[in-house]
């Protein structure tokens, strides 16, 4: 629920301007995040209908870069929670209901996932269906399908012990689209947890986080599939998260179960959350066996860098490897628009969000991203494509556990 005091901390500064991505492509205030707080302000007074605010409220990628930027504590990713909710209640008709619900359980569902990308594939879809986009509400088609992994990954184990006596057991988040699409970091997050003396525990029962969920407008879905984890996780010291969307989430729980019955269980799960660099930061970690020659730059994950607060540890870890190059591109901090599911609903402002994280990229000169959020890594993977520069995209777990020898 939008709650007007928070609204009221927003001292319409501008600081936040320059850190939105939808104001500088267009330079209008109502695609800014003050503009936006003046939209939902005169909706929650009533002078306005939400079907007016409803389109500078879609086309926020939420990427919480004014939350960082902001001087005066404007909670703004719960403002555009509460916001999109409202616009779902009452600004959408019920089949536009129904056909997001269905979309968004899709890409909540590993097995619809999975599914669905095969069936796309074997029909020869290079991008996700017009029908679909259209019924989105999106005009164009610009997401391109990603290709499945050989093999569908499932751990082996529930357990996978320590190297030596264990610090802690730890529980790893599978995810949705990580879980179909990158198995490799999964594995390579166990082999580095494993290797700095973590028990890793993997329940088969947890779930989507609600990510997706909250951040388009349903709480209450978001709210059962974090039923699910909080039971599924209950016996660790730490969950683990290697998605930064999630992690993000995640640690939010708290807010989600205001008022709740659930809420002292939900405020103790979050602050068991870990996002994985929090803890192979603070590790020891042995001398690697690898030693190449590598020219990176590195993307800061939205949720990452300004939901959690998460910039130095990637970057650290990163540069203990020796042969590495860490080369800063400019507006590293800012959306390369993929946004969850954005770069499907908001095509255009997706994109120019996209061209300018790839001229940022190839500025750099560097021959690898690293990218700790797999929403990221496919759609800088498409933009680099589509652009003709052989650079390749790994999260930086995936760069870590190749330089230790722990990538099962």
């Amino acid at each position: 629920m939008l709650d007007k005091h928070d609204l009221q901390k927003c001292i319409h500064c501008g600081l936040c301007l320059q850190a939105c991505p939808t104001y500088v492509a267009t330079g209008q205030e109502a695609e800014s995040p003050r503009g936006r707080i003046y939209l939902m302000r005169q909706a929650l007074e009533g002078r306005i209908e939400w079907a007016q605010a409803r389109p500078h409220i879609d086309a926020c990628m939420g990427c919480l870069g004014c939350q960082t930027a902001c001087p005066s504590g404007v909670p703004y990713a719960k403002l555009i929670e509460a916001a999109r909710a409202e616009v779902e209640t009452h600004a959408r008709t019920p089949l536009q209901r129904f056909v997001r619900k269905q979309a968004l359980r899709s890409f909540t569902n590993p097995a619809r996932l999975r599914t669905m990308l095969k069936w796309g594939r074997a029909f020869g879809m290079r991008c996700a269906p017009r029908w679909m986009v259209r019924l989105l509400g999106a005009n164009e088609s610009a997401v391109q399908l990603p290709q499945l992994p050989p093999k569908s990954w499932r751990p082996s184990q529930t357990v996978y012990p320590a190297q030596g006596t264990p610090k802690a057991h730890v529980g790893l988040l599978l995810g949705c689209a990580q879980q179909v699409l990158f198995d490799r970091v999964h594995r390579a997050t166990i082999g580095m947890l494993t290797l700095t003396g973590y028990e890793v525990h993997v329940p088969r029962d947890q779930g989507c986080c609600g990510a997706l969920w909250i951040h388009n407008g349903y709480p209450q879905e978001a709210r059962r599939n974090a039923r699910q984890l909080l039971r599924a996780f209950r016996e660790v010291d730490y969950v683990v998260v290697n998605a930064a969307g999630c992690g993000s989430t995640m640690k939010e729980y708290g807010l989600l179960f205001r008022g709740m019955p659930e809420q002292a269980d939900a405020d103790a799960f979050a602050q068991r959350v870990r996002d994985v660099h929090e803890l192979l930061y603070a590790a020891e970690l042995p001398e690697p066996k690898r030693a190449d020659s590598l020219c990176i730059t590195y993307h800061d994950a939205c949720h990452l860098v300004h939901g959690q607060g998460i910039r130095q540890p990637p970057r650290a870890l990163l540069q203990r490897l020796p042969g590495v190059k860490l080369i800063e591109m400019d507006g590293a901090e800012m959306c390369c628009g993929s946004a969850g599911i954005y770069n499907l609903l908001q095509p255009r402002l997706a994109r120019e969000a996209l061209q300018r994280k790839v001229r940022s990229i190839r500025d750099t000169g560097a021959t690898l991203v690293a990218s700790a959020n797999p929403g990221c890594t496919l759609w800088i993977r498409q933009g680099l494509q589509e652009a003709g520069l052989p650079i390749e995209v790994l999260h930086p777990v995936e760069i870590l556990a190749k330089a230790y020898g722990v990538m099962p």
